[in-house]
């Protein structure tokens, strides 16, 4: 199925947002730039309110190195959208989210895209392992079992890390 054909009850977490007069372009639709805003506001806020994101002291965060979107259908303030957001992989160091942004009640999407989280040592910018409470948060967005499997494989491989140094 594509993403234009993906109803909201296949995604693990919809997050509400209100359109703002200023996401109006002078085409008076909502422009192009602004779904990405929305979809760093869902991801970003599921992970905060998870407790996997301090955005100010945390040791470890998350770059966006990769995103897009598709649109199908405009939108304008004053709508009411909701982002479905899951992870369909979940890697050492990176997690690859799916999102769909969807008007009012509307049961299909108004567009859609992915984006790339990479972690990194906020000190020194290298990779670093995704810390475990972000993962906890990340396993929860999960919905299929391709991710799942992704999941439970990047969790043999923490836990034979954390043995071997032990």
């Amino acid at each position: 199925m594509s993403m234009r054909e993906t109803s909201r009850s296949a995604f693990a977490h919809v997050s509400p947002i209100q359109t703002r007069w200023s996401d109006n372009d002078v085409y008076g639709h909502v422009n192009n730039v602004t779904y990405y805003s929305y979809f760093d506001t869902a991801v970003n806020g599921w992970l905060v309110d998870h407790g996997a994101l301090d955005i100010h002291a945390g040791d470890v965060v998350g770059y966006v190195v990769e995103t897009s979107c598709a649109y199908f259908n405009p939108v304008a303030f004053p709508d009411h959208l909701h982002v479905g957001v899951r992870v369909v992989k979940l890697g050492r160091s990176s997690v690859h989210y799916e999102l769909a942004v969807y008007r009012n009640d509307d049961e299909l999407p108004v567009a859609a895209g992915h984006f790339v989280h990479v972690y990194v040592d906020r000190t020194t910018g290298r990779s670093a392992p995704i810390p475990d409470a972000t993962r906890v948060a990340l396993v929860a967005l999960a919905r299929d079992g391709r991710a799942l499997a992704a999941v439970e494989s990047a969790e043999r491989n923490a836990q034979h890390t954390r043995e071997a140094r032990a």
